[in-house]
């Protein structure tokens, strides 16, 4: 007669190599996510940036070199509403090699403001 231990040999090495790859992906995943949270503070950083460059009356390249320079291939627009100077950075993430976002980040400055 066979113990019950017999029918469960292997068992767990079963079971890990069931789970394994989920818990590797939802870890990558993860690192994903924060590089993805990470790239989109530094592109609202530069977006205010580049508003208030333009603001002060910097020029556009100077200020697209300062969103570029920030988050590489981050492409930058602006326009003035008011007595304001609004800039939209954006940039795309990738999340693997499956999963494509588009980030964007909108600041304003006042124009002539020092």
């Amino acid at each position: 007669m066979r113990d019950r231990g017999d029918r469960e040999r292997g068992s767990v090495a079963a079971e890990l190599a069931l789970a394994l790859p989920a818990v590797v992906l939802t870890l990558l995943l993860g690192a994903g996510a924060l590089g993805a949270a990470s790239r989109q503070v530094a592109l609202q950083d530069s977006a205010a940036d580049a508003a208030r460059l333009l603001g002060r009356g910097e020029d556009v390249g100077r200020a697209s070199g300062a969103v570029a320079g920030a988050v590489p291939g981050a492409s930058m627009s602006s326009g003035v509403s008011g007595d304001l100077v609004c800039v939209t950075a954006r940039a795309d993430v990738s999340i693997g090699s499956v999963i494509r976002l588009p980030l964007q980040a909108t600041s304003c400055a006042l124009a002539g403001g020092l």
